[in-house]
């Protein structure tokens, strides 16, 4: 029997932190939680699925790519949205892409979404979240259309509108007070968008352009760099200075050939 003292106290549990101060004096170094950026959506409109990306890769505190593209080939009835590390995102996508293919040859039948996703949360699964891959699974199968989202540890959600990535939090409060059952297809693609510029102008890990795919029954299509709210426009002003702008302190002026006589006389000595 348990008596009342003996019950486990609620709230945070701080025993191991003296422990992890003495490790942390002995030099031991703790894992530290990986910073990634990125703003991918999904929603269920009348016709079909509309999936949507920013264009941002960051390398830290780095913008590395300014118009990474994050919403991957998988099947020809389905797309997959990455947040996360993006090599990781791609080449998952890109594994699971030639495995439905050999299903699809295989079977002589078009992959089913569930078929994707139950392949891909195993992938992740397996790996324990050392996957840095966060995805947004949108198709059109026999079944209609389907929306999932997979977490790095293969956690999956299904719902009508969907948002990952560190922006989505921006991107969610635009579907949640917009989003609406059977919306038409530029409804549904003017929603897309504004939820990923919401993310874009809210969230530092995102930016640049917008990407939108359009997934309906036989038919997809992929509008690249859809939206650009982050156009470079023309200076206003010039920044060239006049010659003579810069005072010289000291000028030289050598001869390249004697120098290099002067290396090969060095060199026969």
């Amino acid at each position: 029997m348990v008596t009342k003292l003996e019950q486990p106290k609620g709230g945070f549990n701080f025993d191991n932190y003296q422990r992890n101060v003495a490790l942390e004096k002995k030099g031991i170094t703790f894992p530290k939680m990986t910073k990634t950026g990125t703003t991918i959506v999904g929603l269920i409109y009348k016709d079909g699925i509309c999936l949507g990306a920013d264009t941002r890769a960051t390398a830290g505190p780095i913008v590395a790519d300014k118009n990474c593209e994050k919403i991957h080939y998988l099947a020809p009835n389905m797309y997959c949205c990455g947040a996360g590390t993006a090599a990781d995102t791609e080449f998952t996508t890109a594994l699971i892409s030639s495995q439905l293919e050999l299903h699809r040859l295989t079977t002589g039948r078009e992959a089913r979404v569930a078929t994707a996703l139950i392949m891909l949360k195993q992938m992740l699964f397996r790996y324990q979240g050392h996957i840095g891959a966060a995805l947004v699974l949108g198709g059109y199968d026999v079944t209609g259309p389907n929306l999932y989202t997979i977490h790095p540890h293969g956690s999956t959600d299904k719902l009508p509108y969907v948002t990952m990535g560190s922006g989505s939090l921006a991107a969610m409060a635009v579907f949640e007070s917009k989003w609406r059952k059977d919306l038409e297809r530029q409804e549904a693609i003017d929603l897309v968008r504004e939820a990923i510029e919401s993310g874009i102008f809210n969230d530092l890990g995102s930016g640049s352009n917008v990407d939108v795919t359009v997934i309906e029954k036989g038919k997809i299509d992929v509008y690249r760099n859809y939206a650009k709210p982050n156009e470079r426009g023309v200076k206003e002003q010039s920044y060239k200075f006049k010659r003579g702008t810069t005072a010289i302190l000291k000028e030289s002026i050598r001869d390249i050939v004697a120098i290099t006589e002067g290396i090969e006389e060095m060199d026969i000595s």
